[in-house]
C-alpha cells in the first residue's frame, strides 16, 4: 500500500532541494505517491490572495497531509504569510521542531563536549500571529495577542504525549506571565492543569527570557519545552542557533485532520538555481513525517545515513570542514543514498517514532467546532476602557472626561502606553496622543452594553475615540489587568 500525500516544492532553493530529498525517499523504497500542488509566490502574483489555488486547497484537505518547501510571502502587496496561513487555516495547533547535535556540524556545544537533544513545541494558532492590528492614532498602533484556553490545552496536552511516547521526563512550560498575566496566565494555568495527569513527568515553568538565557548556557537540561507562539517561534530559532542554524532544524505542524511537514528556513533566492542548497532541514522533516505515517524503519534507515554522511564530513557549502572541499546538493543527496543501510558510530536514529498518526485521510468535520471550556459562567459587566486620541494634559482630560459623566460611572485612572498618569502620576512620564480612560460603575448601578455605548458616544461629542473595551468579571473573578502604577 502506498501512501498519497501532497507536495508543494516551494520558491527559490525549494525545488531543488524537495527533488533531493523526494530522490533519497525513492532510493530507499518509501511507499509514497505524491500529488504536486501549486502553492507559493507564483500564486500570489497570479492573482491567487490566499497564494494557493483552489485546486491545491481541496487536495491538502483530501489528503491531510502537505509536504512544504520554503516559501515566500511578496512584500508590501498586503498578503498574509502562506506558511501561516497555512497552519491557521487547518489547525495545526502544535509546531514541534526537534533539535538535537549532529556529528559533523561543528558548533560551539559540539566542541565542548555539550550534547543537544531537546523539543520545542509552539502553539501555531493564536497569539499576536491572528495579524488583528489598528492604527489608534497616527502615532500609536495596537496588536490583539488572543490566547484561548481551550487552545493552550490542545497544544500543552500534545506536549505531554508527545514527551510520555519519546520516553522524557521533564516538561517546561516558557511564559512571561509575570507581565502577560491573562493572556500567559490562562497558558500557564492550563499547562499546570494538564500536568496533573502526567504525574511521571517532571512539570516546571520558566519564564521566556530566564528560558533563553539558560537555553545559551545549559541546553542539555532542557528536554521538552511548550510556549505560546511567539515566544515559542523565538526560541525555536535560538535553538536552531545551537545547533548549528535553520539548516539542520525540522518543523512539523500537527493538527487533527490536517499536519503540515516543511524546512522553516527561507527561500535563499540568491543562490536558487545554483544548486549547492543544503537540503538536511527538509530532509529532516521528511523524516519526521515518515514517522508520523508509521513508516519508521524507512525513517530510521534514511536517518541514520544522513547521521553517517555527516560523520564522514561531508557538507555543503553552508557547514563542515572546509579543508574538505563542498558537495554540491545533488552530490550530497547522493552520499546519503550510497550510505543507506549504514549507521553512524557515533549514536543512530531512535527507533521508537516520533509521532502517532492522527490524519483523518479522506473525512472532513461536519462543521466548524466552536469550544467553550466553562459554558454558563457568570459575566457583570464592571465598566469600560476608553481609549481616545488627545493632546490634553491628564488633569484637563480627566476633568473633560467627568464632565460627560452619569450617575452610572465614575472615572478612575488614565493611562498612557498601560502606565497610570492620573489621578497620580509623574511629570517625568513621556506621553504619546492617545490615552486611555477607565470607567467603572458606581456602587449599586447595574449597567449593560447599551450604557457603555452611550457613555462613548457622549464623549465622542468632545474628544475623538478610538476603541471601546469592556470590563467584566467572569465567575467573581476581574477579566482585566491594571495599570502600571495604579
Amino acid at each position: 500500500m502506498r501512501t498519497k500525500i501532497a507536495v508543494a516544492k516551494g520558491d527559490g532553493i525549494g525545488p531543488e532541494i524537495m527533488d533531493a530529498v523526494l530522490r533519497i525517499f525513492e532510493a530507499d523504497n518509501v511507499p509514497l505517491e505524491y500529488d504536486f500542488v501549486e502553492m507559493g509566490k507564483s500564486y500570489f502574483d497570479a492573482g491567487h490572495s490566499t497564494g494557493m489555488t483552489d485546486l491545491a486547497k481541496e487536495t491538502i484537505e483530501n489528503l491531510g497531509l502537505l509536504f512544504k518547501g520554503p516559501m515566500e510571502t511578496p512584500k508590501g502587496k498586503g498578503v498574509k504569510s502562506i506558511n501561516v496561513t497555512a497552519r491557521k487555516v487547518w489547525n495545526t495547533y502544535a509546531n514541534q521542531r526537534d533539535f538535537r547535535t549532529l556529528n559533523g556540524v561543528d558548533t560551539v556545544f559540539s566542541r565542548a563536549g555539550v550534547n543537544i537533544n531537546l523539543t520545542i513545541v509552539r502553539e501555531n494558532i493564536e497569539d499576536t500571529y491572528g495579524g488583528i492590528e489598528h492604527m489608534l492614532t497616527n502615532d500609536v498602533a495596537v496588536g490583539r495577542r488572543l490566547i484561548s484556553r481551550s487552545g493552550s490545552a490542545q497544544v500543552i496536552t500534545y506536549a505531554f504525549e508527545m514527551a510520555k511516547r519519546k520516553g522524557y521526563t521533564k516538561v517546561a512550560c516558557g511564559h512571561k506571565a509575570n507581565i502577560m498575566k491573562l493572556t500567559d496566565g490562562i497558558f500557564l494555568e492550563a499547562f499546570y492543569e494538564i500536568a496533573k495527569n502526567y504525574q511521571e513527568i517532571n512539570a516546571a515553568d520558566i519564564i521566556v527570557d530566564d528560558l533563553c538565557m539558560k537555553l545559551v548556557s545549559r541546553p542539555e537540561t532542557f528536554e521538552v519545552v511548550v510556549l505560546p507562539n511567539l515566544q515559542g517561534d523565538i526560541v525555536s530559532d535560538l535553538c536552531a542557533g545551537l545547533i548549528g542554524g535553520l539548516g539542520f532544524a525540522p518543523s512539523a505542524n500537527i493538527g487533527d485532520y490536517i499536519s503540515i511537514f516543511e524546512a522553516v528556513h527561507g527561500t535563499a533566492p540568491d543562490i536558487a538555481g545554483r544548486n549547492i542548497a543544503n537540503p538536511t532541514a527538509l530532509l529532516l522533516s521528511g523524516v519526521a513525517m515518515l514517522r508520523y505515517l508509521g513508516l519508521t524503519e524507512n525513517a530510521a534507515t534514511i536517518e541514520n545515513a544522513l547521521l553517517y554522511t555527516l560523520e564522514q564530513g561531508v557538507h555543503t557549502g553552508d557547514f563542515g570542514d572546509k579543508t574538505i572541499p563542498a558537495s554540491n546538493t545533488t552530490n550530497f543527496a547522493d552520499a546519503i543514498i550510497q550510505n543507506l543501510g549504514k549507521k553512524p558510530e557515533k549514536g543512530g536514529a531512535v527507533s521508537q517514532g516520533n509521532f502517532e498518526k492522527t490524519t483523518r485521510t479522506g473525512e472532513k468535520p461536519p462543521q466548524n467546532k466552536i469550544t467553550e471550556t466553562a459554558p454558563g459562567i457568570s459575566e457583570e459587566i464592571m465598566g469600560a476602557d476608553i481609549f481616545v486620541e488627545t493632546m490634553f494634559q491628564p488633569k484637563q482630560l480627566a476633568d473633560l472626561a467627568q464632565s460627560k459623566l452619569n450617575e452610572k460611572f465614575k472615572l478612575i485612572m488614565i493611562s498612557n502606553r498601560g502606565t497610570q498618569i492620573w489621578p497620580t502620576g509623574s511629570i517625568f512620564t513621556e506621553l504619546t496622543n492617545q490615552s486611555r480612560l477607565r470607567f467603572e460603575k458606581n456602587e449599586g448601578q447595574e449597567i449593560n452594553a447599551k450604557d457603555i455605548f452611550d457613555l462613548a458616544a457622549h464623549l465622542s461629542e468632545v474628544i475623538n475615540i478610538c476603541s471601546v473595551e469592556f470590563l467584566k468579571k467572569f465567575g467573581g473573578k476581574l477579566g482585566y489587568s491594571l495599570a502600571q502604577g495604579q
